[in-house]
């Protein structure tokens, strides 16, 4: 027979991975999403600031 303490133990895990798993989805993924998008468009504003602007 199943120990009562490992099963509320698994149900909190698995409540646990579950917040974990949505957090990363739908608030770490498209965070960090936004960011790589910025910093890329920051290192070619930069990089056309240096080398002289757009291409012709």
């Amino acid at each position: 027979m199943p120990d009562p303490d490992t099963s509320a133990d698994n149900r909190l895990r698995k409540s646990e991975e579950l917040r974990s798993f949505l957090f990363l989805t739908a608030v770490m993924v498209p965070v960090l999403t936004v960011l790589f998008i910025a910093a890329y468009g920051f290192v070619v504003w930069f990089y056309q600031i240096l080398i002289g602007g757009p291409p012709h």
